[in-house]
């Protein structure tokens, strides 16, 4: 990731949209014997009215102080929406900086009270989606939510968490996107480093899409998961800043009938940790009364 994002992140940025961006999308016609995917690079230039050499020297990083106006006419040629014009911007303002130790998330006492009354799917996760704190029913719902996991990683390598995702494509998609765009500028920080190294290494899924620069938020929205017990559940999800963690949870519709598996997935959390306080494997048989 050092290579790529802090020796050149805006050229490397333009370079991959450009090549999402099909001639017919730009307006020009396909033309024969296309060695490039997407748009040539003398193609975005007229297209955003500047120069074939200026663009060149922004791609390959020999000028990184492009003007807003350029910015903004690159961001339309790429056909970028709000939140990626927006981080196309912040590539071009960004400054190197001294490189971060890596200091350790922390959970207000006051959000593990919290969790701790919630009687839905709760849990905290930190910036690159290590979940940090959670609550019985989010256990339930998914033993990869526990303490100590990393979603993005569960969500590439666990063929469990795999399976829970109704669209595991789209999942992948979105919070790798998430996470470039969490990211930013902050390059150096360690844990960014080491889980993009890590994921680079172990998954095929994550450097394809990692090398489309794909950014975008990840915060309210709705999924459908496959439990293993209760089966599917539709679930909305919002994020809550608290501090400089996120507070994530999960709920269905009232009444639904997400909101009934909801109840039976909390009664048999409720049976199972009344069973592991007795000394007694969850699984087990309630023992017979002589």
């Amino acid at each position: 990731m050092k290579d790529e994002e802090s020796g050149n992140r805006l050229g490397s940025y333009l370079r991959a949209r450009r090549e999402l961006v099909s001639p017919a999308q730009a307006g020009l016609p396909p033309g024969g014997n296309r060695r490039v995917p997407g748009l040539r690079r003398e193609e975005v230039a007229l297209l955003a009215g500047i120069s074939a050499d200026y663009y060149l020297r922004l791609e390959r990083g020999r000028d990184k102080n492009p003007s807003p106006q350029v910015l903004e006419s690159l961001a339309r040629v790429l056909r970028l929406d709000d939140i990626e014009r927006t981080y196309l911007l912040g590539l071009a303002a960004a400054r190197p900086r001294a490189p971060r130790r890596k200091r350790p998330e922390h959970v207000p006492a006051r959000v593990h009270e919290l969790l701790a009354h919630l009687q839905i799917p709760a849990f905290v996760e930190g910036r690159a989606f290590d979940v940090l704190a959670s609550n019985p029913m989010a256990v339930a719902l998914s033993p990869r939510l526990r303490p100590g996991e990393n979603r993005l990683r569960s969500l590439l390598l666990d063929p469990e968490e795999q399976a829970f995702h109704q669209d595991w494509a789209k999942a992948t998609a979105d919070f790798i996107a998430a996470l470039r765009s969490t990211i930013g500028d902050d390059t150096d920080n360690p844990r960014f480093v080491e889980l993009v190294g890590e994921l680079a290494l172990s998954s095929q899924r994550f450097r394809t899409l990692w090398a489309r620069h794909d950014v975008r938020s990840l915060d309210g929205g709705t999924t459908t998961v496959h439990h293993p017990v209760v089966g599917e559940l539709r679930l909305h999800r919002d994020k809550l800043p608290i501090d400089d963690v996120i507070l994530v949870v999960y709920y269905p519709d009232k009444g639904s009938d997400s909101d009934e598996k909801l109840r039976i997935l909390a009664a048999l959390s409720l049976t199972e940790s009344a069973g592991t306080a007795h000394g007694r494997p969850a699984d087990d048989p309630l023992p017979k009364t002589p």
